[in-house]
């Protein structure tokens, strides 16, 4: 079983679930999720012959979340990380990020090869920067109701997730990003309201768990990790240095088949190019018929290509 404990890193007090001894593995977890999303994946790379820490991200569950929207820029999510190997008393480490975790496991291989020796991103593609700010870029495509931009107004997403914090976690993880139907918005039904409700949970997913999510997610509210978003365009401008740049460490990619995150016109074409940001691309793992939350859904799978790259 994962020890806890709570570490001061880059201001902030970041929770942690924590096993094994070894070479130092972080994993870093999605919105809306948290370290207990790893949950399958701990004790297997640790039995692996790894410290194995998964923190609550920034924002997030028991980790600080603070109130200025400009403190979750990826420049503060890395250095999160970067503290936290630091204050573990490593000086390398193999990052691995799912959803929102990917971003910044890419960028920490991005920005510190000297520490993040090795690079896994789960179901988001590395970071292939635009040539204009996302939030802009969907405007001038006629895009209005996409959900990062429903999430850019405080509050508004705010209320509706923490009405019903049970429901807001069945929906979203029950059905969710794996749906198409859930990344845009219609007027006046909300984020939730194009999901239909998940009578029968998926069989990775348990009624103890979503109550675990619940329970995290009424005492901490979603603000913090809403505010993530709220960061979009303000990233690309502070990445501009990294225009083109490319991860050299080696490096896998994983996702499920049916999540639409990978499956859209943008992220289909980034996964047949992960070979122009990813120059030592150890694999491509594309699980037939897994959504979006893949590390939860297809755990085995997801164990073995992990441990195999950690082992290279």
């Amino acid at each position: 079983m994962p020890s806890t404990r709570t570490i001061s890193a880059n201001g902030i007090e970041l929770f942690l679930l924590e096993q094994g001894q070894g070479p130092l593995v972080v994993l870093c977890h999605g919105w809306p999720e948290l370290s207990y999303s790893w949950r399958h994946q701990i004790a297997a790379i640790a039995d692996a012959g790894f410290h194995v820490v998964a923190p609550d991200m920034r924002g997030f569950g028991r980790t600080s979340a603070p109130d200025d929207v400009g403190a979750y820029s990826i420049f503060d999510t890395v250095g999160d990380m970067v503290a936290l190997v630091t204050a573990l008393g490593e000086t390398e480490a193999v990052i691995v990020g799912h959803d929102w975790g990917a971003p910044v496991a890419w960028h920490a291989a991005l920005f510190r090869p000297d520490m993040f020796t090795r690079v896994a991103g789960l179901s988001v593609p590395p970071p292939f920067r635009g040539r204009a700010r996302p939030l802009d870029s969907l405007r001038a495509g006629g895009v209005t109701n996409f959900y990062w931009q429903y999430f850019q107004t405080p509050d508004v997403a705010e209320a509706e997730f923490e009405r019903d914090v049970a429901t807001t976690m069945r929906k979203i993880l029950g059905r969710g990003v794996s749906d198409p139907a859930a990344m845009f918005v219609t007027e006046d039904k909300g984020f939730l309201g194009n999901i239909p409700p998940v009578l029968t949970l998926p069989d990775w997913l348990s009624e103890a768990d979503i109550a675990t999510f619940a329970e995290a997610y009424r005492h901490s509210g979603f603000r913090g990790g809403l505010n993530w978003y709220r960061n979009l365009d303000r990233n690309w401008d502070l990445t501009a240095p990294w225009q083109g740049a490319q991860i050299h460490q080696p490096s896998l990619f994983i996702a499920g088949s049916r999540d639409s995150v990978i499956t859209g016109l943008i992220g289909a074409k980034r996964v047949t190019e992960l070979d122009r940001v990813l120059t030592n691309l150890r694999q491509k793992l594309i699980i037939e018929g897994a959504g979006h939350w893949v590390q939860q859904e297809r755990p085995d799978e997801v164990n073995a290509a992990l441990i195999a790259f950690l082992r290279g």
